[in-house]
């Protein structure tokens, strides 16, 4: 039996660049198990934090160690490791920009060998947060109120900036949530009360990027559903975060310790049948493929679920949600990701 082989691509130049390592090693892992190690051979491909792609002994030393490599020189940044010839199905792992965004994906696209997750489409509009919304509005899935804002507005002139201010305040009750539209794992966003807290927060997420949106704060429990498939997706159980400190910022996610997952999630059935399905609808509205994680908050005095946002390559260590979610839904870590790579090679239309 031939064993297929898979190139499994992580690092990347976003800030997310270690948790992508940590995510790359639990897929490794699988992918070595007893159940698919007759399958699969394993082609390891680190991207450096400057653009350098590295494969062998580099890229295995960086998965054994865990740690990042230090910048090198750019010589070779656009020559691909020979081993990179070879690969039979990409699964890229790479979170953030760079990554998730549907750059990655469109240079697979053009390599013309299949991987795992999102085409360029799906990517790039679910990773900025302000088309992703525009997408599922006119899909009709309920969102909190929210206003969206250019970085020209934040860096403006005197009289511009006070105006922006004195309309998301018009607009939106305190307190806020202002979030760069395009990066990942809450890097950037801050909570707000107050219109210097405002002010101080615009001009923070217009340093991460042009596209800001400021939306309303909502006293919720914070639900999470992961979905897979191609063109007819499933959605799992779904599982709830909770945690002490003021919201679910980068800290919190990734401190060991300081949130907690219950799965599945203590809410009512007619609460988790409405997610699930909302789960499903948010993965077709952003044209998804493969894989995702979709978040929501539920209102529980008034039973109202908004959807927050969809992550179509969402963490992928043992402990993450989303494999923790298949696994409480029948499928486990070793499985799932079998799944995936079969799901890259039923070859539908990714761009």
């Amino acid at each position: 039996m031939t064993k297929l082989k898979v190139g499994l691509l992580f690092g990347g130049c976003s800030g997310e660049h270690e948790v992508s390592i940590v995510s790359a090693q639990a897929i490794a892992k699988a992918l070595r198990a007893e159940q698919n190690t007759q399958k699969y051979e394993l082609l390891l491909v680190y991207i450096q934090k400057d653009g350098i792609w590295q494969a062998g002994e580099v890229a295995q030393q960086v998965l054994t160690s865990g740690k990042p490599l230090p910048s090198a020189t750019r010589g070779n940044l656009w020559q691909f490791p020979p081993q990179v010839t070879e690969v039979d199905v990409w699964f890229p792992i790479l979170h953030g920009p760079n990554g998730e965004d549907g750059t990655v994906q469109g240079l697979l696209t053009l390599m013309q060998v299949p991987f795992v997750g999102s085409g360029v489409l799906g990517s790039a509009l679910s990773m900025d947060k302000l088309a992703m919304k525009t997408a599922f509005a006119q899909a009709g899935l309920p969102q909190v109120p929210y206003v969206e804002v250019l970085r020209s507005q934040v860096w403006s002139g005197p009289c511009v900036f006070p105006k922006l201010c004195d309309q998301i305040e018009a607009t939106l009750d305190y307190p806020y949530f202002v979030k760069p539209a395009n990066l990942g794992s809450s890097v950037g966003v801050a909570k707000v009360r107050s219109r210097s807290e405002l002010e101080a927060a615009l001009d923070s997420a217009a340093s991460y990027d042009r596209r800001i949106i400021v939306e309303a704060g909502v006293v919720a429990r914070e639900v999470e559903c992961a979905v897979l498939g191609n063109e007819n997706p499933k959605a799992s159980v779904v599982g709830e975060i909770t945690y002490d400190s003021d919201f679910y910022d980068y800290e919190t996610k990734y401190t060991e310790g300081r949130a907690d997952l219950f799965i599945p999630a203590p809410i009512p059935d007619n609460i988790t049948n409405q997610i699930q399905e909302m789960a499903t609808q948010a993965f077709a509205a952003v044209d998804a493929a493969g894989l995702a994680r979709v978040d929501f908050f539920y209102v529980e005095a008034t039973g109202e679920v908004f959807i927050n946002e969809i992550n179509t390559l969402p963490g992928f260590t043992a402990t993450s949600m989303y494999p923790q979610l298949w696994a409480a839904t029948g499928i486990p870590f070793p499985e799932l990701v079998n799944q995936l790579i079969d799901l890259a090679q039923e070859g539908i239309e990714k761009s």
